[in-house]
C-alpha cells in the first residue's frame, strides 16, 4: 500500500484517497438502508434506535477497523 487510505484526526479517521471515499460512501448506503427499512415498520423513536442498532453498530465497528488499517500514523 503506498498510500493511506484514511488520515487520523483527533479520535476520528477522515478519507484521504479515493478508496476511503469508496468505504464511507458503501457504509452510508448501508446505514441509510437499513434505516430507511426499519424505520418504515417501526412505531416510535425508540422502535428505530432498538432496531437499527444491531446493524450500524458492526458496521461502525468494521468502518473504523478498515480505517485503523489503511491508515498512517
Amino acid at each position: 500500500m503506498d498510500r493511506a487510505w484514511f488520515r487520523p484526526q483527533w479520535h476520528i479517521y477522515r478519507p484521504a484517497a479515493w478508496q476511503g471515499w469508496l468505504v464511507v460512501g458503501v457504509c452510508a448506503a448501508f446505514l441509510l438502508q437499513t434505516f430507511i427499512a426499519i424505520d418504515a415498520r417501526s412505531h416510535s423513536v425508540s422502535d428505530t434506535l432498538y432496531g437499527i442498532f444491531p446493524y450500524w453498530l458492526p458496521a461502525l465497528l468494521l468502518l473504523e477497523r478498515i480505517a485503523a488499517a489503511t491508515s498512517r500514523r
